[in-house]
């Protein structure tokens, strides 16, 4: 809407900016006195000396700019009322509030509302005043001292802003990150982390640095690119920030990408450090387009997402318990006044923030000047499902901005979202992952594009994967090693983002119960009908309920979390005949026994069981065949009789069983014979069973099997010599099996072994069966140096075999299983 709008006689131009010079006038002298909310009225004071000189240059100008009549009018009355409200506050003495120290919701929201204002609609005014003071040189010159008098003030869109009054847990990060920017090796510098960490403010800092204002001097250059960058308009900014007119007029992209240099070079031989703030996934293009061969010139780049083209990052971390109280309790401006707020109450609340800092100050906020209740009944509704992204409008957009795919990766939101299905900072296994993604998604089953939807998630910085180092015979075929993390506010969102629709129509339902308190939806209707494809129910130690009766007749993977030593499957089980993917896993401290197991083998559907710390029942026992069931994952599970006292062979009790991984089975002794009967298995992986001594003769039964890993089994002695029968076997995996001293006599026999890892095999010193030579497959070894030795003399009959000598890899990722 043009200027020409009225609003009573003035315009709308000159309403506005006598509205802000009365807010200004009266902010300046609320700032003089001693009131509650001084620090608040500290960061309004300086936002609005930084935008002074701008609604100066509008009141100048006023016949030739165009603002947003609905917003306009909007800020308008909003600074109104936050000037009557700052002269209100500024008249209470200031005993009247030792009891309520705290700062008014309003001015906080003001503050906000009036950068955002001057960002969005006065930048678009002055890049246009710009432009066209721009077009009108032909020649790259400084300008003029009579000329120069709006472009030679600090603009608020290019120059640094100061960082907020208050800072902590900050001063560590900045030294990191100020001795990395230095090093003469680093041009560009990539700083990444979460929405809300305070990488912004880290930069901030940075640039008040005595060390660096002294190196760059006035050549700190700050551009905010967000998510849809304007090349053009960034350039003409920084032109004019320098207060220096282009060669000729900026048309393009292309055109400012070319003069961009002249500029740089013109401002030198000082150093030269560009800003480059929030830039998106998608707008990386930017910053192959910034590399410019100059002296002395570099790039610090603030991102949600950790581009893996930088050759050096730095990884902001969340704020330390310490840090995140004394931020919380500043934000909500608890004073040794405040003691009414319970401690407890108060360390709950920061716990759940997650050390993110702007969720500590938006919730410290927010209930600033509550009482005691309030926080109480707050932390109620959060325990009771309802996220705290419900108690502040502004949290909840900012975070979702992360949340932002194309079309064609919509797959990978889905995979964020059903990350909440499990406990927060918990360490999610990636084989568990892709159990579900293959039913959900149709992704592979060995698990590849798991983990490439982990590395996108990671890049994002919304979840964190942990991989194991990974030898050339492992890169495409091994990740049960490899597990991911997220983090609590992520989870958070997730699990928001997932409760939108009602309960009935949600394709994914997460549910976490505490004691025996059931969702009031399910303890209200006797046939509760679930539609869900996945179904997550989370319970804690004293749950003791029977399960209610509920209906998922559509759900297809089912999570069982649970950390009671004795447990019970759900009744609704039984008739699930759409469950593919089952995955109970146990958190408490003892193993635990499953009751109604046989509820399973009913299900026509089921391909996957995964257990996690549970004590098995024979899986045997049944006397409907299992005709689905294509893979079994036992974790740090007592196996005992699992695989034996079998009323039935388990070739038919099993029929289509394929793949069975083993790991961290601590009582596994001797590899049980029944498990052998099991013919048409492909994959056998044992893995870190460190008391497995003994693979009976039998294992020459699986005559099908294709891998067979038997990684750390640190006691196995030696491998049977039935072994040779296996003729379809393409991996054999022996790394870190010390006690293993010599190789089968017929090995050669494995005519289709393609890969064999034999490394940390430290008693393997004799030499070679004679055999090795006939193994014509054989492409890849992994082993030590001093294993390497051994199959020199092999290699001149194997002339395609590549010997990988690896060296020692301290792996501690398994103290956290």
């Amino acid at each position: 809407m043009a200027v020409s709008m009225i609003i009573g006689g003035a315009t709308l131009g000159e309403a506005f900016a006598e509205v802000f010079a009365v807010l200004y006038d009266t902010v300046k002298k609320a700032g003089n006195k001693d009131c509650s909310f001084k620090p608040c009225i500290k960061n309004l004071e300086f936002t609005l000396d930084r935008l002074l000189p701008i609604v100066k240059d509008i009141k100048r100008s006023i016949n030739q700019i165009d603002l947003s009549e609905k917003k306009t009018k909007g800020l308008i009355e909003e600074m109104k009322i936050g000037e009557k409200l700052i002269r209100k506050r500024s008249k209470i003495r200031w005993w009247n509030h030792c009891f309520n120290f705290c700062c008014p919701t309003e001015l906080c929201e003001l503050n906000e509302d009036i950068a955002r204002f001057c960002k969005d609609d006065l930048e678009a005014y002055s890049t246009r005043n710009d432009e066209t003071e721009i077009s009108m040189n032909l020649n790259i010159i400084t300008l003029e001292k009579e000329d120069s008098s709006n472009l030679d003030r600090p603009r608020a869109f290019c120059a640094v802003r100061r960082p907020p009054n208050f800072t902590v847990g900050f001063d560590t990060p900045m030294m990191e990150l100020k001795t990395l920017l230095l090093k003469e090796e680093v041009k560009q510098l990539l700083l990444t982390a979460p929405a809300g960490c305070g990488k912004t403010t880290l930069v901030q800092m940075l640039c008040q640095d005595n060390q660096i204002k002294g190196m760059f001097t006035n050549n700190i250059l700050f551009v905010n690119v967000s998510k849809t960058p304007n090349v053009k308009v960034i350039v003409q900014n920084l032109f004019s920030y320098k207060g220096i007119r282009p060669k000729y007029q900026i048309q393009s992209d292309d055109d400012a990408i070319y003069q961009l240099p002249q500029m740089l070079n013109h401002i030198g031989p000082n150093p030269i450090l560009l800003i480059l703030d929030d830039v998106w996934l998608g707008s990386e293009f930017l910053l192959e387009k910034l590399k410019f061969n100059i002296p002395n010139f570099k790039i610090l780049v603030t991102s949600r997402t950790a581009f893996p083209r930088f050759k050096h990052t730095y990884n902001l971390k969340q704020l330390n318990d310490v840090d995140a109280m004394t931020l919380f309790c500043y934000s909500a401006f608890l004073q040794d006044e405040s003691s009414y707020i319970p401690e407890e109450d108060i360390k709950k609340i920061v716990r759940g923030c997650g050390g993110c800092p702007l969720v500590l100050k938006m919730i410290g906020s927010s209930l600033c000047g509550q009482q005691a209740v309030v926080w109480h009944s707050r932390l109620l509704k959060w325990s009771d499902g309802k996220f705290f992204f419900n108690s502040d409008t502004e949290l909840l957009p900012h975070l979702q901005k992360s949340l932002e795919f194309p079309d064609d990766k919509i797959i990978i939101k889905e995979c964020f979202l059903d990350l909440g299905s499990f406990s927060a900072e918990q360490r999610i296994p990636a084989a568990t992952l892709t159990d579900m993604w293959a039913e959900l998604y149709e992704l592979d089953e060995d698990g590849i594009h798991t983990i490439a939807t982990l590395q996108e998630l990671t890049l994002r910085n919304l979840a964190k994967l942990v991989m194991t180092r990974k030898d050339a015979s492992e890169v495409n075929s091994y990740y049960n090693e490899d597990f991911v993390t997220q983090h609590h506010i992520l989870r958070e969102l997730a699990l928001h983002q997932s409760s939108q629709e009602p309960i009935g129509q949600r394709l994914r339902l997460i549910m976490n119960i505490s004691g025996n308190n059931l969702p009031r939806w399910w303890m209200e209707q006797k046939q509760q009908l679930i539609n869900a494809r996945l179904l997550s129910i989370s319970t804690d130690e004293s749950f003791l309920w029977s399960w209610c009766n509920i209906q998922a007749p559509k759900v297809e993977v089912l999570i069982l979390n649970f950390q009671t030593k004795n447990y019970t499957l759900p009744e609704f089980v039984e008739k699930a005949n759409e469950l593919k993917a089952l995955i109970v896993s146990n958190y408490g401290f003892f193993h635990a026994e499953i009751k109604k197991f046989q509820l399973l083998w009913s299900l026509p559907n089921l391909k996957r069981i995964r257990l996690e710390k549970i004590s098995i029942p024979s899986l045997c026992k049944t006397l409907v065949p299992l005709k689905s069931l294509r893979k079994i994952s036992l974790f740090m599970c007592i196996i005992g009789t699992a695989f034996e006292n079998c009323t039935v062979q388990g070739s038919y009790a099993l029929p289509n069983l394929k793949e069975i991984n083993i790991d961290y089975c601590n009582d596994l002794v001797e590899l049980p014979v029944g498990l052998c009967d099991i013919v048409h298995l492909k994959k056998l992986c044992i893995t870190n069973c460190h008391k497995l001594s003994i693979l009976p003769k039998e294992a020459g039964k699986l005559v099908n099997l294709e891998v067979l890993r038997l990684r750390s089994c640190t006691d196995l002695l030696e491998l049977p010599e039935s072994i040779k029968s296996l003729h379809k076997l393409s991996i054999l995996d022996i790394s870190d099996c010390l006690s293993i001293s010599k190789l089968p006599k017929h090995i050669g026999e494995l005519r289709n072994l393609k890969v064999l890892n034999m490394k940390g095999c430290l008693r393997l010193r004799n030499q070679l069966p004679e055999s090795t030579m006939d193994l014509k497959q054989l492409k890849i070894v992994v082993c030590d140096d001093e294993r390497a030795k051994l199959w020199e003399p092999i290699k001149e009959f194997l002339t395609k075999l590549k010997v990988e000598v690896v060296k020692k890899d301290i792996n501690l990722n398994w103290l956290l299983k």
